[in-house]
Order: structure tokens, then C-alpha cells, then sequence
């Protein structure tokens, strides 16, 4: 499909989108022009604020973080990590701080970020492309912080070669057929499959989920979730994929707030997307012909009830990732309030000693160990293939939905 006809479905979703040996030529060619933000806005530089980007600030050290932690084997997982671009996700989720963790080979396709990421993994081996690393048959598992569009291509490439794999956010990006071929080599090699969604081991949520696991919080009736990121000037990105990025595009921070909470998912939505006087959301200057800087989804629950799921990138003021949810028998608005009057215990696990709660809520830290941990386990981790792709389903369709005025639409459901 050529780019100026993008469809929310295809598999062709967007011009950002490239095949691996077109991402190694863009960024050799480019990279004296890795400051400048991207093709397509000429003049728009890359943001000078020192301030760090939204959701990388720290969390504050919980002294009794790694109290009552056990290990539950020995054993090291041999770990690959690829991807350090302007976010340094490679690096950023303490693999190297894992005790059953080594990571053995780090991956970007610029040799400067490559060498940093090396730096900052405490790692010696380097490959040119994520394409050469999983040919190391010493790695076991391999972490995926690639461009957003990549993400799905790249882990069928990881499992392909017999390595489990992670994932940053989204799981597809913009399109359903990924999301199926995806699934389906899960299934094919019967390795774990984990996508890193921050949300889902944000304190609150947390409490959420063991609430309801508890029956404390009934059969949920609602549920809130917003993220809210204020882009006027785009973080910098491989090919400009950020650029008039279609909100409900990159979903799972909000919709997190159901499916992280319950194990569910949403079966059919109705959107509303507001178009934005920012210059990256002029259909003409971004490669998916976006122009809406927020979009507003009503969705239904698979178990009946409803949810409301916001993500905007025009609307400056409180930002971050964030949620609510109403129950049969309580509801959770920042503390517990209902009939349940014995709780669980809402706490996060606790974490390895040396590994970091990390950026984005303190989940950073909970996201490696749960990876790590259902690996050593053999068991699924909790954001396994099936809830990634259904968090990211929703907004798929919640965006083709905006483009027919609201139109309610049926959510495909994916199932191992």
C-alpha cells in the first residue's frame, strides 16, 4: 500500500513503516541528523527542554522495595537486548541489574547507541541489527525496543530463531493482521511472549487487579483509563513513527486499566476523535494522514460492563498514564472503597535485590522481574500474547472508528 493511502488495518500501516534492511540504511544515512525530529514537519526540532520525557521520571527508592523477596532459582537467562534510541529502552529496565540475568549481546543500528547501550548493560558484545544478534544461539531470551511499527516483525524474527521474547509498547502498531501472525508464532513455538506495559505494575493498578482477584471489587460496571502525553513538538523518532501518531494508535497505557485489572478485554467501541491546529496533525504532514490530537473511546467490557479509555497528545496540563474502576460491590479511585472488609495484600512484588523500581510508576523494575521470573517458572507472564494483543486490538479499532464519526464497531478477540 502506498503511504498515501493508509489504512488502520493494513499491515502496510504507515510510511514509518520499513523492512530491516531499510532502517539500517535510514539511520546510517541520517545519523548526523539524529537531533533533528523528522521527515515530514521540515523545521521541527528536536524538543531542548531538560526536563525528562514524560513517564521517565524516576520513582522514589522504597527502602523495603526487595523485602521478603525470594528467589526462585539460580539459574541465569542469557539475554540479548536490541534498541536504544531516544527513550534508551534497551537499557532502561534493569536487565543488567537482574540477578538472573546475563545479558550477553545489546543491539542498536547506530554504532554510537550501540556502544552506549553496551555502556550501560555492562555488556561487551555487540551486534550491527537485531537481524545478526538472534543468530546467537547462546541468547535465550531477547528484549525488543525497536520503533513501534517494527515491534511485531521483530518479535516473530526473535521467537522464529527459538528465543523467548519482550516487547516495549504496542504489540502491533495499526494493524490486525500483525497481531494475528504474531499470535500464531507464539503458539507455533511455544515460547513466552511478554509485552512490557507499564501501567499494569503501576502501585494503583496493582492494587486494582489483587482487589478483584480478591472479589473485593465485584464484577466491574466501569472503568476509567487516560493517557495523556502533551506532544506540541514530537519526541524524536525512527522515521518520524511518532509524527501525527493516531492517538488510540498507542493504547495500552489506558486500556490497561481494564484488562490489566480483570484479564479481559473489550468486544466492540465507539470513538470519538477531536481534530488539533497543531502543525503534525495537518493530514499532510504526517504518514498517516492524522488529524485528531485526541481520541475518546466508549467500549464494552467482556463481561458486560463499560469503559471510557482517553489518550491524548494535544491537551497540555496533568499528563501520565492513569485510571479508575467502579464495581458490583466497590470501586477504586486512588483507595478502596466498598463492602469487602477483609483486603488482600495490594502491594507490588517485591524486587531482586540491586533491581530498580525504575521510570514509568516504578514498574520498570516489576516488568523485568515478572519476565525473568515466568521464564525460570515456565509459566505465562501476566501481559502474555494474549492480553498485549488485546490491549492494543481496542484502539486499533477505536481509531477506525473515530474516522467514521463514532461508528460502533465489533473488536476482534485473540485467544491461545
Amino acid at each position: 500500500m502506498k503511504p498515501d493511502a493508509p489504512s488502520p488495518s493494513s499491515n502496510a500501516s504507515s510510511a514509518a513503516i520499513s523492512k530491516p534492511h531499510s532502517r539500517r540504511a535510514f539511520l546510517q544515512g541520517a545519523g548526523a541528523l539524529a537531533g533533528v525530529a523528522v521527515v515530514g514537519l521540515p523545521g521541527l526540532a528536536r524538543a531542548a527542554d531538560p526536563k525528562p520525557i514524560q513517564g521517565f521520571e524516576k520513582a522514589a527508592d522504597d527502602p523495603n522495595a526487595s523485602k521478603n523477596w525470594q528467589p526462585v532459582s539460580d539459574r541465569k537467562i542469557r539475554v540479548g537486548l536490541v534498541g536504544h534510541g531516544v527513550c534508551q529502552f534497551g537499557a532502561a529496565f534493569g536487565f543488567q541489574d537482574h540477578p538472573n540475568v546475563q545479558v550477553v549481546a545489546v543491539s542498536d543500528l547506530l554504532p554510537d547507541r550501540c556502544a552506549a547501550m553496551a555502556k550501560a548493560a555492562r555488556c561487551a558484545k555487540t551486534y550491527p541489527s537485531l537481524e545478526e544478534l538472534v543468530k546467537d544461539d547462546s541468547i535465550e531470551a531477547v528484549f525488543v525496543a525497536t520503533d513501534a511499527p517494527s515491534h511485531a516483525q521483530h518479535c516473530i524474527q526473535v521467537l522464529q530463531h527459538g528465543k523467548h521474547v519482550a516487547s516495549a509498547v504496542p504489540a502491533m502498531f495499526g494493524s490486525l493482521e500483525d497481531g494475528a501472525k504474531l499470535l500464531a508464532t507464539v503458539k507455533m513455538s511455544g515460547l513466552k511472549y511478554m509485552m512490557f506495559e507499564t501501567s499494569a505494575f503501576h502501585e494503583d493498578l496493582t492494587a486494582m487487579r489483587r482487589l478483584y482477584q480478591a472479589g473485593a471489587l465485584g464484577k466491574l460496571i466501569y472503568a476509567e483509563g487516560e493517557y495523556y502525553h502533551y506532544m506540541e513538538t514530537p519526541i524524536d523518532s525512527f522515521k518520524g513513527w511518532r509524527v501525527g501518531l493516531p492517538p488510540q494508535w498507542y493504547p495500552t497505557h489506558s486500556n490497561a486499566y481494564y484488562n490489566c485489572v480483570t484479564g479481559g478485554s473489550f468486544t466492540e467501541v465507539s470513538c470519538l476523535g477531536i481534530p488539533n491546529r497543531l502543525e503534525q496533525f495537518q493530514a499532510k504532514n504526517n504518514p498517516y494522514k492524522n488529524t485528531f490530537g485526541t481520541e475518546i473511546a466508549l467500549l464494552r467490557t467482556s463481561e458486560g460492563g463499560t469503559a471510557r479509555m482517553a489518550v491524548s497528545w494535544d491537551t497540555p496540563g496533568l499528563g501520565g498514564e492513569m485510571g479508575r474502576v467502579r464495581g458490583q460491590r466497590g470501586s477504586f479511585y486512588g483507595k478502596y472503597e466498598g463492602f469487602e472488609k477483609t483486603l488482600p495484600d495490594t502491594r507490588r512484588p517485591a524486587l531482586p535485590p540491586g533491581l530498580a523500581a525504575g521510570s514509568h510508576g516504578g514498574s520498570h523494575g516489576q516488568l523485568t522481574n515478572e519476565f525473568v521470573t515466568a521464564i525460570l517458572q515456565d509459566r505465562a507472564p501476566l501481559v502474555d500474547i494474549t492480553m498485549a494483543l488485546n490491549l492494543t486490538a481496542a484502539g486499533i479499532v477505536a481509531h477506525q472508528s473515530a474516522l467514521k464519526g463514532g461508528e460502533w464497531l465489533k473488536i476482534p478477540q485473540f485467544k491461545v
